[in-house]
């Protein structure tokens, strides 16, 4: 494991000599010592859909002076280098493996940068029977979907101050169990529960986490995801352009709000979820995807 700094190291924070445009901040450490460190901001799943939206997005966001865009295929982040310019730092990592995310937790031990941004977007679905999976596909979806989200968390929150922003990906699929996408379903409602909770827990610090819960977004996530088993989601109705998504789920961060749900639809089903039996709201789901 990698030594992170502790909260209780640092004494209080002192504003940037240079305004917002430098990205730098300084602070005072045990002994007197003043540290600067750039500030930057963390986009996993970065190369496609939702998360090459936030990646655009924060490519723009004054302060920051690096992107870390992470995703599995390194051929796929140099686009985001020659679409979104020289601010993209590209990390190749499998977010899945334990030791590929403690290899960017060194990077962030060695730097020691001011971590405005956390935004984890790695994810990915299986739209099938539990029998189609094999053992390793379902443990797979569970530790990218869950423990990625969870490790990325505790290992960029030591770099976040006050004001600084968690997001995690959740889904409409966190309100209500669905069958034959019953693991993805767990997982976001995992996902939103503990950011729920979490911002609750970082309040103190200042630090905003927000779940987002997007429906149906137009993204490969769904070419990924059929594997053209005999009982599978089959309709897609509302599909919202991940664009709008990113950015109602930035403004309702700065809001401070802990959940952002895109689209009339989806707060629909929001609110259904709410009212409704979870066996009456799995039949719907049924009969909605003609299974």
């Amino acid at each position: 494991s990698f030594p992170t700094p502790r909260s209780s190291d640092l004494i209080h924070f002192l504003p940037p000599h240079d305004g917002l445009l430098s990205g730098k901040t300084s602070f005072i450490v045990k002994g007197g010592g003043i540290m600067s460190s750039k500030a930057i901001a963390i986009v996993t799943g970065a190369s496609s859909g939702l998360g090459k939206e936030f990646t655009r997005l924060l490519a723009h966001e004054p302060g920051l002076e690096e992107i870390w865009a992470v995703a599995r295929h390194r051929e796929t982040l140099k686009h985001l280098e020659r679409e979104f310019g020289s601010s993209i730092r590209p990390f190749a990592a499998d977010l899945s493996r334990q030791e590929e995310r403690l290899k960017l937790s060194a990077v962030l031990q060695n730097e020691q940068p001011h971590l405005r941004y956390l935004v984890n977007c790695a994810g990915y679905a299986k739209f099938c029977s539990y029998e189609d999976l094999s053992l390793q596909d379902s443990l797979d979806i569970l530790s990218l979907n869950i423990d990625g989200v969870v490790a990325m968390g505790l290992i960029g929150l030591p770099y976040m101050r006050r004001g600084d922003h968690l997001i995690n990906i959740a889904s409409q699929a966190a309100f209500q169990p669905l069958p034959y996408q019953n693991l993805y379903s767990c997982t976001k409602a995992f996902v939103r529960h503990y950011s729920r909770a979490l911002n609750q827990e970082l309040k103190e610090r200042g630090i905003v986490v927000t779940a987002v819960c997007p429906g149906w977004m137009d993204t490969a996530l769904y070419q990924r995801a059929d594997i053209g088993a005999d009982k599978g989601t089959r309709h897609f109705p509302a599909m919202a352009s991940p664009a709008k998504v990113a950015e109602k789920a930035l403004r309702d961060a700065w809001r401070g709000r802990d959940q952002s749900v895109y689209s009339l639809y989806v707060k629909s089903a929001h609110i259904a979820a709410k009212l409704l039996p979870q066996k009456m709201m799995m039949a719907l789901w049924l009969r909605q995807q003609g299974l």
